[in-house]
């Protein structure tokens, strides 16, 4: 029986840029398949107290430093040479996870690797609404109507329930994945992942 991976996703994420294709890599090994789930970080860091690890740990000596040191073993180790931190990270992402909620299910994988590129390769700025109308409609999106579809009080409801609804089953940033109820955080599980889809 295939299983499925859910993966709590936000844009904003540098590590939910970098654990999409070995994720997808290890969901094809297993014959798993990946739900997508948009969330909004910046209210997952409210609900639970959170903040970036570069904010947080900022007055900690040498714990950057070190994160940055994994990350880059990271992206050697598969192959992500392509990824730059965005100058305008962090920025607002309320407008793409809207968008990413008021899609169908099986668009969302589309959209997600329709704009992972000119976030963290080109270090495009998203929040401008001709550069992200641009990016939209070049990958088959009708961008009028998904920014229309924004402002639909369903569509921001949905992504406030998704965001309190994964701070309930214990999600504290992104990206978060579930496999048969147990929750795993962060790029670095990709491991245990492997583990609990073999079992």
């Amino acid at each position: 029986m295939s299983k499925t991976i859910e993966l709590i996703f936000d844009f904003v994420s540098p590590n939910a840029y970098l654990i999409w294709q070995p994720l997808k890599v290890l969901a094809e090994k297993h014959g798993a398949t990946i739900t997508i789930t948009p969330a909004f970080l910046g209210g997952m860091h409210k609900l639970t107290g959170n903040a970036p690890p570069f904010i947080r740990d900022a007055e900690v000596k040498g714990k950057n430093d070190y994160a940055m040191l994994e990350m880059n073993r990271f992206i050697q180790k598969h192959g992500l040479s392509k990824f730059r931190m965005n100058p305008k990270f962090p920025f607002n992402t309320i407008t793409l996870q809207r968008m990413l909620v008021a899609l169908e299910p099986d668009r969302r994988v589309a959209f997600i690797e329709m704009l992972l590129p000119p976030i963290w390769e080109e270090g495009l700025d998203v929040t401008d609404g001709e550069t992200l109308g641009r990016i939209l409609q070049d990958g088959g999106f009708d961008a009028a109507d998904l920014l229309a579809q924004t402002q639909d009080p369903e569509v921001k409801q949905a992504l406030i329930d998704n965001t309190e609804n994964a701070v309930e089953r214990g999600a504290f940033g992104i990206p978060t994945m579930f496999i048969d109820g147990e929750m795993y955080f962060g790029k670095e599980r990709l491991g245990q992942i492997d583990e609990q889809l073999s079992a």
